[in-house]
């Protein structure tokens, strides 16, 4: 089907250049996150980077499973994802807080691709180090954490994660996903 290529074209590598991501490329990225749609225009979502080589870096990488570690120590930025768990205006649960992240992340990601970069999604990640090491309280949560930055070669990998980068990109289809009328049952 004929869609925007900068959504057929994202990509999640575990391989990542020495190239740094600039700083405009930063700001234009999260700035599209900011954009992003959300139930009564709450915004929950928050997000904290940090460069490879500084110590915000350092205390994302060191919440990573171990298996995320492996390669995300060469992404240019990692990003955690936070997001508010509660309605600001009345301090009452918000649902919908991980689709609106969702969507922020979403906005975020096609930026990212727009930009030639590339982004690898983690939910691997020891949450209670994370929160620890970068100060996430309540009404916040930490969900998932992004490693960013330019793909690099496959041959930079281990295997089999250097088979897994080079395997042939598939989705589920339509009819699989989608129903009329009445969730499958």
């Amino acid at each position: 089907m004929n869609i925007t290529d900068h959504i057929k074209n994202r990509w999640s590598p575990r391989s990542f250049t020495e190239e740094q991501v600039t700083e405009d490329q930063l700001n234009r990225i999260f700035e599209a996150a900011r954009w992003a749609a959300s139930g009564n225009n709450g915004q929950p979502w928050r997000f904290i980077y940090g460069r490879k080589g500084t110590e915000a870096f350092k205390n994302i990488f060191d919440a990573l499973m171990e298996g995320n570690q492996t390669w995300a120590k060469n992404a240019s930025v990692l990003i955690a994802v936070v997001g508010r768990t509660r309605h600001e205006y009345k301090e009452r649960a918000n649902r919908q807080w991980m689709y609106d992240v969702g969507l922020a992340v979403g906005n975020l990601s096609i930026q990212a691709t727009a930009e030639g970069l590339h982004l690898h999604q983690m939910g691997g990640v020891h949450f209670d180090v994370l929160d620890k090491n970068i100060g996430v309280v309540e009404p916040f949560e930490s969900i998932a954490v992004i490693a960013l930055g330019h793909k690099g070669s496959p041959d930079l990998l281990p295997e089999p994660l250097a088979e897994r980068e080079t395997a042939e990109r598939t989705r589920k289809e339509l009819s699989d996903i989608v129903f009329e009328g009445q969730f499958p049952g």
